[in-house]
């Protein structure tokens, strides 16, 4: 510190230069001239009587009595009185005490401090600046500073205010320390565990789990924030301070939940403050205790959050529904301090009424619109538009068709506002006819069509195409695509449209019938095996069966043993069936004139191909005759 230093030569200068500062002018004849005469009555009696020098003049002199002198008399008197104080002063201050001094003068490096004793201190001027170098002390101020030396070589006291202030300080914490007193703090930084606190000049520390009565994640907010603390552990020796915020603030809630409680009932409306919000509601610091809003009793309108309506840190009036004092719970209500809009809905929404509202909300059963806020009513699934086609947040019409207040209830209706399309169905189509429409659905079986608002109509995935194979409509459809289709079916009772979109085009199979007859050959490719023949594609989307025993003159026990998937062969026709849509085909009697025996299985059985029992009769024949051909 700067007050080590003042032994240093220029500490008589700088505080002599104070000191002129400091004190008026004063005539010659003040107490500069009184001053000196102490030295002159100590002068005249610095030899004492018995020296050896006194003796020579006492023999030498005269007899005769010496007069007495009253001015060399007073300079002794005085010098003692100086002694004295001297004494007295030098014995009430000690090194290490805490004084209390007034400032007497300011120079460039030390401020001037009379504390009572025979010589002013000196106090290095830094310790009397702010952060930003100004000073902030003054002439005439007073100041406790704390003694380091009575005297140093040039007669001056060695004074510290820092060290004063922190003497005290430490004395502040310890009382604060033992009596629970609140002291408040300043947060200065983060530090690993917790915050830095500084408490009358000292660094405190401030956990992470005193910071508040439920766990804190942004420190940074605390930050230059002033708090009041409690000091929970001190060590001197080590410089050790921690403090609680947690033990402050539990104490002030445990007083403030007294007189809460002590207050509440229910039916009371009170103030408190949104402390924290969940999915079902809000819970509210009344003061010392928590009440919960439930978020129900927020709106008498339907809200999707508590964020809807408040916010944290909100202050807002609340209704105490309910209270259980053994428990400590209450409930609280927030709608309560408005009128119940269910009160007047007879009167405001007679029956047959037209409303116009928003959906807010769809279930199975039906759909709720909001007409104003606080009051809905329910479209039963029943009375909802022909075409049962809603969104939420959909402004529509409906009508009213029952209003009960008491069970809070209005029952409303889509259909009644428009008339039933189904009703004027067959006047506007036919079976036949050609729609246009978009897709506005798909399922596994099909896809629903759009032809207008109102009316869907199903194509089935076996009516979209005559000639591929489709498992899912996905693959050639997407929803809003725009198609068209020919209504295959009406049914208005059913609600039930049948659309095609394979009709828009001839029927491949119609068109092969027409221009194949029997024993017509064709090329076609094997795609697949069964058990009984093989699948051949004569063309896109038409395929024929070649039985087994048809596929090669040699016995075939697996098609896959006579021909491959892929393989293009001729083959003959053998049977057209247009009714069942199947082509029987043989390999075997291509170039053959004389029509082969199995043919006439293929005429006789009417199916288009070899039934299992056309199959098992000829493996029947066939055993027969090997029994009897080993006889």
């Amino acid at each position: 510190m700067a007050t080590d230093n003042v032994n240093q030569s220029g500490v008589s200068a700088a505080a002599d230069s104070a000191r002129e500062e400091a004190a008026p002018l004063e005539d010659s004849t003040g107490p500069n001239t009184a001053a000196q005469e102490p030295d002159a009555a100590t002068d005249s009696v610095e030899q004492p009587q018995d020296s050896p020098q006194a003796e020579a003049a006492g023999a030498n002199s005269p007899a005769t009595e010496p007069a007495p002198d009253s001015e060399s008399s007073g300079g002794q008197d005085f010098s003692a009185m100086l002694e004295n104080y001297e004494k007295e002063s030098a014995a009430s201050k000690q090194e290490g005490e805490i004084v209390r001094g007034m400032v007497v003068g300011v120079s460039d490096q030390y401020v001037l401090v009379d504390i009572g004793y025979k010589s002013e201190g000196v106090v290095a001027r830094e310790e009397f600046t702010d952060h930003q170098g100004n000073l902030v002390v003054s002439r005439g101020d007073e100041v406790d500073v704390l003694i380091k030396s009575l005297e140093n070589q040039d007669g001056y006291a060695v004074l510290s205010r820092a060290a004063a202030v922190q003497v005290q300080s430490w004395d502040r914490l310890r009382h604060a320390h033992q009596t629970h007193e609140h002291i408040k703090g300043r947060v200065s930084a983060r530090i690993k565990g917790g915050l830095q606190v500084e408490v009358e000049g000292i660094p405190a520390f401030l956990p992470g789990s005193q910071i508040d009565v439920r766990p804190v994640r942004n420190l940074e907010n605390f930050i230059n924030q002033e708090i009041e603390v409690r000091v929970i552990k001190l060590n001197r020796k080590r410089g050790n301070v921690v403090v609680s915020r947690k033990a402050v603030l539990e104490e002030s809630s445990s007083k403030k939940k007294a007189e809460t409680l002590a207050n509440i009932e229910e039916g009371v409306v009170l103030e408190g403050a949104v402390k924290n919000i969940t999915d079902y509601g809000a819970f509210i610091d009344l003061g010392g205790i928590d009440g919960l809003l439930h978020i129900i009793d927020m709106s008498w309108g339907r809200i999707q959050s508590p964020t809807d309506i408040i916010k944290v840190g909100d202050n807002i009036q609340v209704k105490v529904l309910k209270f259980d004092p053994e428990r400590e719970r209450i409930s609280l209500g927030y709608k309560q301090l408005l009128p119940d809009p269910w009160q007047s809905v007879a009167e405001r929404f007679p029956r047959g009424m037209h409303i116009r509202g928003k959906i807010v909300s769809l279930t199975d059963y039906g759909a709720f619109i909001e007409i104003e806020p606080g009051i809905e009513g329910l479209v039963h699934v029943t009375e909802m538009t022909w075409s049962k086609l809603l969104s939420i947040s959909q402004e529509v019409e409906a009508v009213v068709l029952e209003a009960d207040p008491n069970s809070r209830r209005i029952s409303l209706g889509l259909k009644q506002v428009t008339q039933d399309p189904w009703e004027t169905l067959p006047v506007r189509y036919h079976i036949g006819s050609r729609v246009s429409g978009k897709v506005r659905s798909l399922t596994d079986f099909g896809a629903f069509v759009e032809i207008e608002d109102g009316i869907d109509g199903l194509v089935h995935v076996s009516d979209i195409s005559w000639t591929k194979r489709i498992k899912h409509p996905s693959d050639v459809l997407k929803k809003g695509q725009q198609v068209d289709a020919v209504i295959t079916n009406i049914d208005v009772d059913g609600r039930r449209l049948s659309l095609s979109i394979k009709d828009l085009e001839p029927n491949a199979w119609d068109r092969f019938f027409e221009t194949h007859r029997l024993g017509n050959v064709v090329k076609g490719k094997v795609v697949r095996f069964a058990n009984f023949g093989a699948f051949v594609e004569i063309e896109e989307g038409i395929e024929g069966l070649c039985h087994v025993s048809e596929l090669s003159d040699d016995r075939v026990e697996k098609p896959e043993d006579a021909v491959k998937v892929g393989q293009v062969l001729p083959f003959k026709i053998l049977k057209l069936d247009p009714s069942q849509k199947k082509i029987g085909l043989s390999a075997r009697a291509v170039g053959k004139s004389d029509e082969p025996a199995d043919e006439r299985n293929y005429h006789e059985t009417g199916s288009g191909m070899a039934t299992l029992g056309d199959m098992f009769k000829n493996l029947q024949s066939k055993a027969t005759e090997g029994s009897e051909g080993e006889e």
